[in-house]
């Protein structure tokens, strides 16, 4: 299908979101709203270019971050003027040091560059520091905040910690279970530990576009790829039969500028970040690879931000052990990239929707390492 050539214009509204990691909130007392347009300057085989304006029309911000979901596929590439990631299909822009600042109907712009392949259908629904953009004013007592409701069922009574707000979590021996609820649309969970090797995760998500939860385990490793003689992980876990969801790990290196993902389960509408797409997804860079333990397709892409490379395993495995390090050093032999330092460890689940309230159990988990 030809793209045509033409700039297209959108003004919208979303539903409630934020950034993943850390929440940028409005002052307690703050009058909110915002409309954004977003205009397709440009476009060539394969990609587009992209503006995007703000305008505040609540109280002055001091910082702002804005979300938005792609429907088709479409990868960022490149920005200017602001700061930009992409985790799947959800792209969230942050503010730079210089333009953070946006008073009452005043404007901030940011353009990037991006890929697409047989149609590139604009956004239709953005958030602005957790908020709505309807082309109106949320007064304080209205303003919309993520559910933290707690699912029913299904937390152990002998659980040490549950929490149900969105950025909940719980520290035990240097591990840090999150919550993590960051995605457009998110339904309700909550998360659950005995311990950092035991815990799990109750959640109920529509199945619509985009990631909803990273929910996680985490360890923050600090060394250098050369300095590991030994970096090896098990995992045992019980998943849902239905739904849209990722088991993965989730490593950074470079103080973020990587990021590697390791899928040992899949189920649903998912898929990798890659350089290329065709009609059944993402083409891997690299197929059959067998390494750490199991055989993987391998990718490689960028979300705008971090260089992202992604194992998914070839068959579904609910346990196992992986040779992390091999799988790190492959990355390394091919070129990929060099002697890294490796930052935070995660393991958990990368939920866009659930069949329903739904249980995601890590029955074990171990991170080895020397």
């Amino acid at each position: 299908m030809r793209r045509r050539k033409i700039a297209l214009a959108v003004t919208a509204a979303a539903s409630l979101v934020t950034g993943a990691g850390i929440l940028t909130a409005l002052p307690a007392s703050a009058a909110a709203g915002c409309s954004v347009t977003y205009t397709v300057s440009s476009s060539w085989p394969g990609g587009f270019g992209a503006n995007v304006t703000i305008k505040n029309l609540g109280d002055p911000l001091t910082s702002w971050t804005l979300v938005w979901n792609y429907t088709a596929g479409q990868t960022v590439t490149q920005a200017w003027n602001t700061s930009l990631t992409q985790s799947g299909s959800t792209v969230t822009a942050k503010n730079a040091g210089y333009n953070g600042s946006i008073g009452t109907n005043a404007t901030a712009s940011f353009g990037f560059n991006g890929s697409a392949g047989g149609s590139n259908p604009a956004p239709t629904a953005f958030t602005l520091n957790g908020v709505a953009c309807t082309g109106g004013v949320t007064n304080p007592t209205s303003s919309p905040t993520p559910s933290t409701s707690t699912p029913s069922t299904g937390v152990p009574s002998d659980a040490v910690w549950s929490g149900s707000g969105q950025w909940d979590n719980w520290t035990s021996n240097g591990y840090t279970v999150y919550n993590n609820i960051w995605g457009s649309g998110a339904g309700t969970q909550t998360a659950w530990a005995r311990t950092p090797s035991n815990w799990g995760v109750i959640a109920n998500h529509p199945r619509t576009s985009g990631i909803k939860s990273y929910p996680n385990v985490s360890y923050t490793l600090n060394r250098t790829l050369s300095s590991l003689s030994t970096l090896s992980s098990s995992y045992n876990v019980t998943v849902p039969s239905a739904g849209d969801f990722v088991t993965s790990y989730d490593i950074w290196a470079n103080n973020n500028a990587y990021e590697i993902m390791i899928w040992t389960n899949k189920l649903g509408a998912v898929g990798p970040i890659a350089e290329q797409y065709d009609a059944n997804g993402a083409v891997p860079s690299a197929r059959d690879v067998n390494v750490g333990g199991a055989t993987w397709n391998i990718y490689r892409g960028s979300n705008g931000v971090n260089t992202v490379y992604s194992f998914v395993r070839t068959s579904n495995s609910n346990s196992g052990t992986l040779n992390v390090l091999a799988m790190l050093n492959w990355l390394r032999t091919n070129n990929w990239w060099g002697d890294v330092t490796l930052g935070q460890f995660q393991f958990g689940y990368e939920i866009s929707g659930t069949a329903g309230q739904a249980a995601f159990t890590t029955n074990s988990y171990n991170l080895g390492f020397s």
